[in-house]
């Protein structure tokens, strides 16, 4: 083969990847504006949008080199969703406190149950306590726990008082589900350092069968009141052969097991979103939502908090944000929402991984 049918080859080749990442591009754009009942496959696209935008800048770069027109049009299409880009590349740079004004130090963390299910009994403690460690140094005001898990006295996983203590929070809310058999409490748990005056949740339909829940809880904070949500929505729970198909994809079967997981969990996620939303629209006070979504910014739940209330981390932070540290590469799937009528500043995501997730946190304050 020559010179020349090389070349061909080529753009052929760049041709196909041209139309095949532009399109993935595209769906990836609609995903945040679709509900997952009606198209159940273009969530994923905004699932996978950080491989497919660096796919699709890559053959935009190789195409300017063999037909300049197609870069072009390729780079109008990039542009035309600078929008959305940029609820993953973050130019947030925070609000400014007014002048003497006091800040609440929120943070989120998905536990994974303090590691209790370790196979070496003596990790887990181990675990439990870099945890431990980790929120006395940090000190926050007000904590959201979700993969909360406790057990009642007399036993050696007694978290609750434990955190009770060590943090000064006297003040809690917890939604668990109890299983008898050694005392154990699996849910969601809320504690501040500021009076909590009344106290709620947002049921779900999948309440009795998961242990996804939202609880809310009304915290004085000086002369205000702030309603705080802490949300753990619909998970994937994938076993580890699974998570070792969808990673490596050296399991065919496991594979489309785990896509089909992935798939059912978006629309049961869309529903909490929008009963969540609800709720908020509802509320006397400016709120505070934290929590795990399992879901991307290019989500159609993502979007339905996002129309109504601000992200934290855009308002705050410059550049990619990672909040899941599992195998799968999922990017920030942990939030913290407030009203506009808040501000946020001094964002942080934990640097050392204690948990699948890391914990998230800033400093909220009454404009």
């Amino acid at each position: 083969m020559g010179k020349r049918g090389g070349r061909r080859w080529i753009r052929l080749l760049l041709d196909i990847l041209c139309v095949v990442s532009a399109v993935s591009l595209l769906l990836s754009y609609f995903a945040p504006y679709t509900h997952p009942d009606s198209f159940a496959i273009i969530p994923v696209f905004g699932l996978a949008y950080p491989v497919i935008v660096l796919v699709f800048i890559g053959v935009m770069i190789a195409q300017f080199f063999f037909r300049r027109w197609s870069a072009i049009a390729m780079l109008a299409l990039l542009i035309s969703g600078s929008g959305l880009h940029f609820r993953t590349f973050t130019l947030g740079g925070g609000d400014e406190p007014p002048r003497n004004a006091s800040s609440l130090k929120v943070m989120s963390y998905n536990v994974r149950l303090f590691d209790f299910y370790n196979d070496d009994p003596k990790e887990a403690q181990k675990s439990r306590r870099k945890i431990l460690k980790f929120l006395k140094e940090e000190s926050p005001d007000i904590v959201c726990f979700q993969e909360f898990y406790h057990q009642d006295r007399p036993t050696k996983f007694v978290t609750k008082d434990t955190i009770i203590t060590l943090l000064g929070m006297t003040d809690y809310q917890e939604r668990y589900t109890h299983v008898e058999r050694g005392r154990r409490n699996y849910g969601i748990a809320l504690f501040s350092k500021y009076p909590i005056i009344e106290k709620g949740e947002v049921r779900f339909d999948s309440d009795l069968r998961s242990f996804n829940y939202s609880i809310y809880s009304d915290i004085v904070f000086k002369k205000d009141t702030i309603r705080v949500y802490n949300v753990h929505l619909q998970s994937i729970s994938l076993d580890s052969e699974e998570r070792a198909a969808l990673v490596n994809e050296d399991s065919e079967s496991g594979f489309f097991d785990a896509m089909e997981k992935v798939i059912e969990a978006f629309p049961e996620r869309a529903k909490q979103a929008n009963r969540l939303i609800k709720h908020i629209q509802k509320s006397p006070y400016p709120v505070i939502v934290c929590g795990d979504f399992n879901d991307t910014p290019l989500s159609y739940t993502y979007q339905r908090f996002h129309n109504h209330l601000t992200d934290a981390y855009r308002n705050c932070r410059m550049g990619i944000g990672k909040t899941y540290a599992g195998e799968i590469p999922a990017g920030r799937i942990d939030y913290i929402f407030h009203s506009e009528s808040l501000g946020s500043h001094k964002f942080k995501i934990q640097d050392e991984a204690l948990s699948d997730h890391y914990a998230i946190s800033c400093k909220v304050f009454v404009k």
